[in-house]
């Protein structure tokens, strides 16, 4: 009887001991787990990410979000920049919601400049927004224009740097688009900006049609939805009092810089950092 009462102990503590040994690993897992999340955030934050669909605005192109896109590509962001058409803000909204559909999950949107009219407009009522980024942008309510804000504060010495080439459309209409004129580029457009990388960009520039700049908007996404804003202080473009204006009313997270209007180009850091912030707290 003895034997067989031993028999069983034995069985028992080498059960105890093989549970034992079971619990010991599970604990040092969680430990492994918790201490790698805790040194490695993108160890703790396996979801997928946004895509950042990147807009931008007038006498530019998607070449000026490169430095942007390198650090959103290193931190495991999918990003597009989108080809914006620059002719209104309906018909260039109507564009970007293609594209928008065409992107399987979430969408942050960031606009520059005359983009963030269209992102604006983009993003209004559609669900698969979730944030807005703006960078030295537009922020027009229903019925305003990027003419309109930018006349109504003083600062933007754009109108005498520009250059007006009429142009004709099949239909026989015709209508104007402006460049900057090339060697008042730099100082108007990218001051902070390497002279030679500047001058690139203005033999680059996509022109904006007239008509845009007066095109009254119809919607504002960010009543409905979070918002970021860059804000320049050193812009000639869009004043520092316009933007600060739009930022406060769309009670957007606002970030100012001493940056020219090109402050994609100058700080893409910067810009990257709002951008994945915006990211981060929406998802």
């Amino acid at each position: 009887m003895l034997s067989i009462e031993n028999g069983r102990t034995r069985r028992i503590i080498a059960g105890m001991a093989a549970a034992l040994g079971t619990a010991v690993a599970i604990g040092a897992f969680a430990f492994t787990s918790t201490a790698d999340a805790a040194t490695n955030p993108a160890a703790a934050d396996r979801s997928p990410k946004p895509t950042i669909v990147l807009e931008h605005g007038a006498f530019a192109d998607g070449s000026s979000w490169d430095g942007v896109i390198t650090q959103l590509h290193r931190d495991g962001y999918p990003v597009v920049a989108a080809a914006n058409p620059l002719r209104g803000p309906a018909s260039d909204a109507a564009a970007l919601r293609s594209l928008i559909a065409h992107i399987n999950g979430p969408v942050i949107l960031v606009g520059h400049s005359y983009g963030g009219s269209v992102i604006s407009e983009a993003g209004y009522d559609n669900p698969k927004v979730k944030a807005l980024v703006y960078v030295a942008a537009f922020l027009p309510a229903p019925g305003e224009t990027a003419l309109q804000l930018t006349s109504q504060f003083p600062g933007s010495t754009l109108p005498g740097t520009l250059d007006p080439v009429p142009f004709a459309n099949p239909d026989g209409s015709t209508g104007t688009d402006l460049y900057i004129q090339q060697d008042k580029f730099r100082h108007q457009f990218a001051a902070d900006v390497p002279a030679d990388q500047a001058a690139l960009m203005a033999a680059a520039q996509r022109p904006i049609a007239q008509a845009a700049l007066q095109e009254k908007a119809t919607a504002a996404a960010w009543e409905q939805k979070p918002s970021w804003d860059i804000v320049t202080t050193q812009d000639l473009n869009v004043p520092p009092a316009a933007q600060e204006f739009m930022a406060e009313r769309a009670h957007a997270h606002t970030t100012e810089v001493a940056a020219s209007h090109s402050v994609a180009v100058s700080h893409p850091g910067l810009v990257a950092d709002v951008i994945e912030k915006a990211a981060r707290v929406t998802r």
